[in-house]
């Protein structure tokens, strides 16, 4: 078991002295897989001075070639990096070799884009009043990100944050979750290995008020991105001062089965939207509305379906869904199981917890009032709900203080159409889970699951530079 130093990247290597280490530990079997070292108020300090002395100008073609470069090397170390997430994320193997392609994606995406002309032209001379001049525009990158990011996707988070600085051509502090720093590390050596100057990248972690509010609140700093829950996200909006944010944050999203629905896709969807990643997504599925004159046979399809995800040691290539984070958020997984029988819910599967497995649980007859409807439940819950309509089914889909994705399965175009126009969400699919999308594509949400500003590999690389505009006679 190695001890990873984690300094601004011109330290990387060197003793500290006085230096804390964080234990990190395997969900499953609560053993130690790794130590990551703290930093300083000091030391952060040092590293972004750092940081805005050292600008490093790197080509359009020098940023794609070591973006691609990485991708290659993550999907040359596609299992070793899989079995990292697994170890300290708890995660089964099918969800962390998933993850892995999905960064991949993230960096071949940004690899395109970096090469992409971004400037715009505009002629004056469509005025009355216009001269003979052309108006032209320019991106440049910010002068320091701090990248925030949550624990549930290791790597891929990760990746969303750093691939497109990199494209823009913006520094970077990274301060992963404490929950998963050791993938994160594991990314930035690849990213060095590709021939990312240090400059450009570090990463660090630490307490609190020494590391994470100090990065916040920094004026130093141009752009906080974080992606988490909506209590910090809403902090980090009090707090930070007069910098761009990019805030992505909790979901509730609902899967909507109308009366027409394909009872087995929409099964499928379920499961799928509910337990992958062991429910620690902020685009799982958190609701199932299932029009009444369905409900029988659909929970019948579903729990059957659902007998197939098995839950266990997440190291084991037959489990299909691993622990959650740790045992204090099972344990509160637990606590919604039991709100909502209290409240007349019957469990139809799982429903108890051990230690920090929580099995895919589906849960019927569940109370419009439960914790489960109106919280986020950060796990593998699967709560049936029934709906008299589709405009039934929208105003409990509304009902709740997130915005973030949603799903309808249907085989009619219009109620699609109603769904996609009605629904308050920054994603809605149709015939598919909440949380589809491509890594390339605008993804975020409204109300408490974000400020409206959207991450994926395009938007994050717009938010991450300013436009400086400029004239010439032509």
């Amino acid at each position: 078991m190695s001890k990873m130093l984690s300094l601004p990247s011109y330290l990387l290597g060197q003793p500290v002295k006085g230096q804390a280490w964080l234990d990190v530990s395997d969900p499953f079997t609560s053993q130690q897989v790794g130590q990551v070292g703290t930093i300083s108020a000091a030391q952060l300090d040092d590293c972004i001075e750092q940081h805005l002395a050292c600008r490093v100008l790197l080509t359009r073609y020098e940023r794609s070639q070591i973006l691609r470069k990485t991708a290659s090397l993550l999907e040359s170390r596609r299992e070793s990096l899989a079995r990292l997430i697994t170890a300290e994320a708890g995660l089964a193997l099918r969800e962390t070799r998933y993850e892995v392609g999905r960064a991949c994606d993230v960096f071949s995406f940004a690899a395109m884009e970096a090469l992409r002309d971004d400037g715009q032209i505009f002629s004056c001379d469509v005025s009355p009043t216009g001269k003979a001049r052309k108006i032209f525009t320019l991106r440049e990158p910010l002068g320091l990100v701090a990248a925030i990011t949550p624990f549930n996707h290791p790597l891929n988070q990760v990746a969303h944050k750093l691939a497109p600085a990199i494209a823009a051509g913006a520094p970077v502090i990274l301060k992963p979750s404490e929950k998963t720093p050791l993938t994160a590390v594991r990314l930035v050596e690849l990213l060095y290995e590709a021939g990312l100057p240090g400059e450009m990248l570090s990463c660090v972690h630490g307490g609190l008020e020494d590391v994470t509010r100090r990065l916040v609140q920094d004026p130093r700093i141009d752009l906080v991105t974080f992606t988490g829950s909506a209590a910090v996200g809403k902090e980090i909006a009090r707090t930070a001062g007069y910098k761009k944010t990019c805030l992505e944050l909790g979901g509730h999203s609902p899967l909507i089965v109308l009366h027409d629905a394909d009872l087995d896709l929409a099964a499928k969807l379920a499961c799928e939207g509910s337990f992958r990643n062991s429910g620690q997504r902020c685009t799982a599925v958190r609701r199932l509305l299932v029009h009444h004159s369905i409900l029988e046979p659909f929970t019948r399809k579903f729990a059957e379906l659902a007998k197939t995800y098995i839950c266990g040691n997440p190291a084991d290539e037959a489990t299909v869904v691993g622990t959650v984070i740790d045992e204090t958020a099972a344990a509160k997984l637990q606590h919604a199981v039991d709100d909502a029988v209290k409240r007349g819910a019957a469990v139809l599967a799982g429903g108890q917890r051990k230690g920090a497995l929580m099995p895919p649980t589906i849960l019927s007859n569940v109370s419009r009032t439960a914790q489960m409807a109106t919280q986020e439940c950060f796990g593998p819950l699967a709560p049936i709900f029934a709906i008299q309509d589709l405009d039934d089914a929208i105003e409990f889909a509304n009902a709740t203080p997130y915005g973030l994705s949603s799903g309808i399965v249907t085989n009619s175009l219009p109620a699609a159409l109603h769904a996609i126009k009605q629904i308050r969400a920054g994603t809605v699919n149709v015939n598919e889970i909440p949380g589809y999308r491509l890594e390339l594509s605008p993804f975020g949400g409204i109300k408490d699951s974000g400020l409206g500003i959207k991450e994926g590999v395009i938007e994050a690389i717009k938010f991450m530079t300013t436009v400086k505009t400029y004239s010439l006679p032509w």
